[in-house]
C-alpha cells in the first residue's frame, strides 16, 4: 500500500451506489420511480386515421385554421389538447405536433381526400389538404361526422373483407 492512496471501506462505495441510483430521491431514501412512456406512434394510414379520430373526439373540431390561436396571443395550452382540423388531427397522431408535416401524415391526408364524394382539383399536396380543410369547414360539420368519416375510412379494408 502506498502513501498516497486512502483505503476506502466497502460501506463508501456502497453509498456511492445508492446515491446514484435512478430510484433515489434527493435525501437518499429509496422510493419506486413512476415511469411515464408515450404511446407508440402509429405507422399505418388505418392506424393513423384512427388515432386522429380519438383526438378529435377528445378535443373537438376546429373550423378554419388548424388550432384555435396558433400564435399563442391568448391561450395558453399546449396544442395538441386544442380543438384542431382534420388535417391537424392527423398529424398530431403522426408526429405529436398539428404543424409538423410528415410523410405518413401526408399520405393519410392524401388518403381522406381521394375518399371524399367530390374529388380535389390538383393532386399536389397543398390541394389535397385544402380539400380535407375544406370538408372539415363546411357549415355545420360536427366532430362526430369528421370522427365518424376518420373511423369508416379507417376500417374500410376490413369491411371489405
Amino acid at each position: 500500500m502506498t502513501t498516497n492512496s486512502i483505503p476506502r471501506s466497502p460501506l463508501a462505495a456502497q453509498h456511492r451506489e445508492q446515491l446514484t441510483s435512478p430510484t433515489n430521491l434527493p435525501a437518499g431514501n429509496r422510493h419506486p420511480v413512476l415511469v411515464l412512456l408515450a404511446p407508440p406512434r402509429p405507422t399505418s394510414v388505418p392506424a393513423v386515421l384512427l388515432a386522429a379520430a380519438r383526438i378529435l373526439q377528445t378535443n373537438g373540431l376546429w373550423q378554419d385554421d388548424f388550432i384555435p390561436d396558433p400564435f399563442d396571443r391568448k391561450l395558453t395550452t399546449p396544442h395538441t389538447s386544442r380543438p384542431m382540423s382534420i388535417v391537424a388531427a392527423i398529424r398530431c397522431a403522426v408526429a405529436g405536433d398539428p404543424h409538423r408535416e410528415t410523410q405518413l401524415a401526408d399520405t393519410a391526408i392524401g388518403y381522406v381526400a381521394l375518399s371524399l364524394d367530390d374529388k380535389p382539383a390538383w393532386p399536389d399536396m397543398f390541394s389535397l389538404r385544402a380539400h380535407v380543410d375544406n370538408w372539415g369547414d363546411a357549415e355545420g360539420r360536427s366532430t362526430d361526422e369528421a370522427v365518424a368519416l376518420l373511423e369508416r375510412l379507417a376500417t374500410t379494408s376490413e369491411r371489405a373483407a
